[in-house]
């Protein structure tokens, strides 16, 4: 009896180690309940066949795997593990007991597990635990009537197995409460496990990305622990110091002490950084040239957020050059702008001077003799060719908001042909017009057009000899409108290029390096943008984009 009642109480216990390796075992865990409940169907089965030689009616051990697999499985895995026992109890029944026994766990048990259910499976671990010793007390009591009954009606000459039935008792519950413990210790370790892992997989993809923004940044970052070995070095801070290291690649430098960084300057910037950040202080930052270059370089004193104890140091290195070149331009700029806003109030007031010195030379030209006419003549153009360098200059030199209004292009180059045409007549040229089909409207405004085309124009006669063509073209595509103007002359060298629209910039004898830099003034204000194609000996184009749905 005792090892009958042994090899149930290892059969009960089947169902929880069997799970364990399959959990382990398996990746998907979808289908937890119904598999806990195969198993236990499994132990039930096994539990009667291990006492179908009873002699007599006995008390088995297999509504354990019942009760636990329908707390842990639900209703459907409840009802499937009842109609089990009931099957199970038809089988090897004895009688009318039979039919009492099924009568009080079908009355009785099923509806306290149905009940039970859903408080266990929120209940934590200690409340899993009562509830499970109290549905088994339900369990062991109808066992109990059911026996002694049995032992009273069918065998009354026989003793009570008093003993038995206490150690039994104490078996059932020790079983139920040794299965819900290991389930719930395995549920708990599992459930720190997935805890874990995903905390394990969220820091290793946050080390990712952090990894891969040191290695992008375009900063210099270098970091080491708290004994001055480098940890790591990005591809910035490895090309900026590529100069000290000997020939070592990155990944080489990774364990070493950072003094490799500096061979033979022990008291360069970086090491003294590192020095400091190393022995407490929170940052320093100092800017160091090399290789051509200025660098904001700054040292970082790293610390455990917890106890601030010190866990290394970080050198982080900004290169500011284009920065400082960017802060001497707008200097630059800032100045220029005080002077051109002088020149341009000093010009405006020379006019006025100049206006009355033109009447009074006017004058004084219709009462000379004929003899000094040509004299009076050259002052007269010298007049007007100052008076026009002060217009252009003004022009540039006022940054104001013009009136656009919407326009075609095609429109204004064909007002304007018949001054080109005279121009190009006088120097013996001729002028090509190559314009597309469709010419959107455009928001322009139409006296500075005329003026950039005029001047891009005049520049063009100027360059080319007695023989030249001018073409003037048009093209639209889909988001811009171009504009090119193109001569024959003898192109511009490379070197001079890139200084075409500086103002008073001229290649020309009497030029007064003001035309370009109006007509970029020109475009600018449009949204629009000018360049310039050139090869010598063959000729020059000038190239001027803007957006067709500017301003709409």
């Amino acid at each position: 009896m005792w090892k009958q009642t042994l090899l149930q109480v290892i059969v009960a216990l089947m169902p929880v180690f069997t799970f364990q390796l399959w959990y382990e075992r398996s990746k998907t865990r979808k289908y937890i309940p119904f598999v806990f409940g195969f198993l236990c169907f499994v132990a039930m089965v096994v539990s009667y066949a291990a006492c179908s030689n009873s002699e007599y009616f006995h008390v088995d051990y297999c509504l354990v795997p019942l009760l636990v697999g329908s707390l842990y499985g639900g209703f459907y895995v409840t009802v499937t593990l009842v109609l089990t026992y009931v099957a199970l109890q038809l089988v090897t029944g004895y009688g009318a007991w039979t039919w009492v026994e099924i009568g009080g766990v079908l009355l009785i048990m099923l509806p306290v597990l149905l009940k039970a259910i859903r408080p266990f499976q929120q209940a934590d671990r200690e409340g899993r635990q009562r509830l499970a010793l109290g549905a088994a007390a339900v369990m062991m009591l109808i066992e109990f009537v059911v026996f002694l009954s049995y032992q009273y009606v069918e065998r009354p000459d026989t003793t009570p197995l008093s003993l038995y039935l206490f150690m039994h008792s104490g078996f059932y519950f020790l079983t139920t409460w040794v299965i819900v413990f290991l389930v719930e210790n395995f549920r708990e370790k599992q459930t720190l496990h997935e805890k874990l892992e995903m905390i394990s997989n969220n820091y290793r993809l946050e080390v990712q990305k952090m990894q891969q923004f040191i290695d992008k940044t375009p900063l210099g970052v270098l970091f080491t622990d708290q004994h001055g070995m480098i940890t790591h070095i990005n591809e910035m801070a490895f090309t900026t110091l590529q100069h000290s290291l000997s020939g070592k690649e990155r990944d080489e430098l990774l364990g070493m002490p950072y003094t490799v960084l500096n061979e033979g300057m022990e008291h360069s910037p970086l090491s003294k950084q590192l020095n400091q950040a190393l022995n407490g202080f929170q940052t320093s930052s100092e800017i160091i040239l090399g290789q051509g270059k200025i660098y904001m370089q700054t040292g970082i004193c790293v610390r455990d957020m917890l106890n601030q104890n010190i866990i290394g140091a970080a050198i982080i290195s900004h290169d500011i050059s284009e920065l400082n070149r960017l802060r001497d331009e707008v200097g630059r700029m800032e100045r220029l702008s005080l002077v051109g806003q002088m020149a341009a109030s000093i010009t405006h007031e020379i006019r006025n001077p100049m206006a009355v010195i033109r009447g009074f030379i006017q004058l004084m030209r219709e009462r000379s003799p004929e003899h000094q006419q040509e004299y009076f003549r050259i002052v007269m153009e010298e007049l007007d060719r100052a008076n026009g360098i002060i217009n252009d200059f003004l022009s540039l030199a006022q940054n104001r908001i013009i009136e656009k209004e919407s326009c075609s292009l095609h429109d204004i180059i064909h007002d304007l042909m018949p001054l080109l045409l005279a121009d190009a007549n006088m120097r013996g040229q001729t002028i090509e017009l190559k314009l597309d089909e469709y010419m959107p409207r455009l928001m322009l405004n139409a006296k500075e057009m005329k003026q950039l085309i005029l001047n891009l124009a005049r520049n063009g006669m100027e360059a080319m000899d007695h023989t030249g063509i001018l073409k003037i073209c048009t093209q639209v595509t889909s988001d811009h409108v171009e504009l090119r103007v193109i001569d024959e002359g003898c192109g511009i060298p490379k070197e001079q290029l890139e200084r075409l629209f500086e103002p008073f910039y001229t290649t020309k004898a009497r030029g007064t390096g003001l035309g370009l830099p109006l007509c970029l003034s020109i475009v600018e204000r449009h949204g629009g943008q000018i360049r310039v194609e050139s090869v010598e000996s063959i000729g020059t184009a000038f190239i001027v984009t803007f957006n067709r749905y500017a301003d709409l």
